[in-house]
């Protein structure tokens, strides 16, 4: 998989594990996130059981050689206007969508149809207490409407300039208004900050980023990959599935399988899993989708398919990298799962003997573990 710079600077593998994180997973121990997430997704410890644990991924970043996300087309509409920017009633010449359509209302005509004329009831005027137009300031302020409040987007902090992002992705900013760029792109770097310790708020900065450049593949991955890590699966599916039509990217194909499982689809995550853009993923590309392959496998009470769909991956690999470590510790959990304790138990050591950055709780899984074998022996 490949790392989406809008919102990662690590992949997948570097993130993963069972903390209290949005997405699903297991395996870490990172904060933050909400939602319940299950085991074996990219990015989590990949763990065996149905039920799983609770977790977020680390996110669906990834290192695929699939190339940068990029968006097809113009930003706006035509004439250069910014996305969302419209003339008729109910749109701002911001682009932002109008929060009501009585006149007189926020987004709405301040006049009525003529200047000394009736109403549009045909009704005259009013000038009575109220009238006027100056009292307007004691009538109770209309609520933001959720498309209002979905564009303006979470609070940005002041020291978010917009130059932070990514070279490569400000680039793609440039065919809009700069000021319509800036607020994309500030929107853009808070998601970035927010994705590990708040991924709810991270989505919706990112939601904010797609009112204003819904035509941009690259944020359209930005809004799939927050979806996915606030653990809304359904919503994280159909964005990447947009970007995907819009620039070909396949890097995102083991988090869209993992989506599926989360619906409840296993066997839709499998027919992405013998997708043949896999063959050309990097090993750890590979070793992602081959996690979530096993844990459709173990969806499906297939043990024995997922155990050999993980015994064909490279377990025995010497690099002491991430994605190795999250292998071994999804073939113990799936060991346990087809009731080989002791197996199970020597996987988990061998895990934690490669896991130096401990994004695994493999140690403990292996503690626990004997305790119930010498109870058992006993």
């Amino acid at each position: 998989m490949r790392v989406v710079p809008a919102l990662r600077s690590r992949t997948v593998a570097e993130q993963g594990g069972r903390g209290q994180g949005a997405g699903r997973g297991g395996g870490g121990r990172r904060p933050g996130g909400q939602g319940q997430g299950r085991s074996g997704g990219p990015g989590g410890s990949g763990g065996s059981s149905r039920g799983g644990q609770q977790g977020r991924s680390g996110g669906p970043g990834g290192s695929a050689g699939s190339g940068r996300p990029g968006g097809q087309g113009r930003p706006g509409g035509r004439g250069g206007k910014p996305e969302g920017a419209g003339t008729g009633a109910g749109s701002r010449r911001d682009g932002a969508p109008s929060s009501g359509g009585r006149s007189g209302g926020p987004g709405g005509s301040q006049r009525g149809p003529g200047r000394g004329g009736s109403s549009a009831g045909g009704g005259p005027r009013r000038t009575g207490p109220g009238g006027a137009r100056g009292d307007r300031r004691d009538e109770p302020r209309v609520e933001r409407s959720v498309a209002q409040a979905q564009y303006d987007g979470p609070e940005l902090d002041a020291d978010i300039t917009g130059q932070e992002l990514d070279r490569n992705l400000a680039s793609q900013l440039k065919g809009m208004p700069e000021k319509l760029a800036t607020r994309v792109a500030r929107h853009l770097v808070a998601a970035t900050r927010l994705i590990e310790t708040d991924p709810e708020t991270a989505y919706q900065h990112t939601l904010a980023a797609r009112a204003r450049a819904s035509r941009l593949g690259m944020v359209r991955e930005a809004v799939g990959e927050a979806a996915y890590a606030a653990g809304h699966y359904k919503e994280a599916l159909a964005e990447l599935r947009a970007a995907k039509r819009m620039n070909g990217a396949t890097a995102y194909l083991p988090i869209m399988a993992d989506c599926h499982r989360a619906l409840g689809q296993p066997e839709q995550a499998l027919k992405l899993a013998q997708s043949p853009s896999v063959k050309g993923f990097s090993a750890e590309a590979k070793a992602e989708m081959t996690i979530v392959e096993a844990g459709a496998r173990l969806d499906l009470g297939q043990t024995d398919a997922a155990l050999r769909t993980l015994e064909l991956s490279p377990l025995n690999n010497k690099t002491r990298a991430a994605w190795v470590v999250r292998l071994r510790y999804v073939y113990a959990e799936a060991l346990l799962a087809a009731g080989r304790p002791a197996e199970a138990l020597e996987w988990f050591h061998r895990t934690h003997a490669f896991d130096a950055d401990e994004i695994t709780d493999a140690a403990d899984r292996a503690a626990e573990l004997e305790k119930k074998l010498d109870s058992a022996a006993e």
